[in-house]
């Protein structure tokens, strides 16, 4: 118990260093500035060249959203995430070690070339991402915490970050294993997650760029914004497009559907008029 107390306590002065850090030392591996660059130069596409042109430049909820940008990549991970993990794989590597497995990797990526490493990372990256993406739809707890990204109402690059905090424990506890079982580095992990942040801004944003044959490739807003729309088919009562830098799963799985151009349809779902609009019922929401 006391080692264990002792990896909270580090954790949360770790993490309390690392973000002020990050504030006060900019730089191209920082990714506090990495967060507020992307963001301002998709919210400067929305202004140059609005998809839904009569929606408000600072639409609804848009401040909020700009919140749960920091909120949930910040002050989670310093106030939750961070000791929790640590703990979650000190238990996980101890409960490995009982059973006589010391090494977790199955294979060294890291001595293959550096495009060969980003490219498998980010493919088994966003593999296990969209699966738990059906999961937090499927499962009705989980979607429980889902809610609170899909009650958005009016589009913007800012919608991508707005979640559930549980949603970072889910995706992270499940992203571990394989992530841990090709040894991705830090670095490389890095490199991958700004490239996903950026289209991520982008599936959410009030924008219209034509990719032409890419799109059976990479999410997209035209695709993405049915996954948020209010009304889907009945047999798909599940949900539609959980891509989430990749739509070639959804292809592959046949649960793609991008029935039209989807500039103006109703967003949400059912029951979200009674949903709670605030940041911390949105936060208590599903427990």
């Amino acid at each position: 118990m006391e080692e264990v107390l002792s990896i909270i306590k580090n954790s949360y002065r770790g993490y309390g260093n690392y973000l002020w850090h990050e504030i006060t030392h900019p730089s191209w591996t920082n990714y506090f500035y990495w967060l507020i660059g992307v963001s301002l130069f998709f919210f400067a596409l929305e202004l140059a060249s609005p998809w839904r042109k009569e929606q408000a430049t600072f639409r609804k909820d848009f401040w909020m959203d700009a919140f749960y940008m920091f909120s949930n990549f910040f002050l989670f991970s310093l106030v939750i995430y961070g000791a929790f993990s640590n703990v979650v794989v000190y238990f996980f590597t101890d409960l490995l070690t009982s059973i006589g497995i010391t090494n977790l990797l199955a294979f060294e990526v890291m001595s293959w070339p550096i495009w060969a490493h980003l490219l498998i990372g980010f493919l088994v990256r966003d593999f296990v991402q969209w699966w738990v993406h059906r999961l937090l739809h499927r499962v009705p707890r989980l979607w429980g915490f889902h809610k609170v990204h899909h009650s958005v109402e009016q589009m913007g690059f800012a919608a991508h970050l707005r979640y559930h905090w549980m949603e970072n424990v889910v995706y992270r506890g499940i992203e571990y294993i394989p992530l841990a079982l090709i040894g991705i580095s830090l670095r490389d992990f890095f490199i991958i997650h700004i490239f996903t942040l950026a289209v991520g801004h982008f599936n959410h944003s009030n924008f219209r760029l034509n990719i032409g044959p890419l799109k059976y490739i990479f999410n997209n807003p035209q695709m993405h914004i049915w996954h948020h729309a209010y009304d889907i088919p009945k047999e798909r009562k599940y949900g539609v497009n959980f891509g989430i830098t990749l739509s070639i799963w959804d292809y592959l799985f046949r649960t793609n559907y991008i029935p039209s151009d989807g500039r103006d349809i109703k967003l949400g779902f059912p029951g979200d008029e009674d949903f709670p609009e605030t940041f911390v019922g949105q936060n208590t929401h599903g427990f």
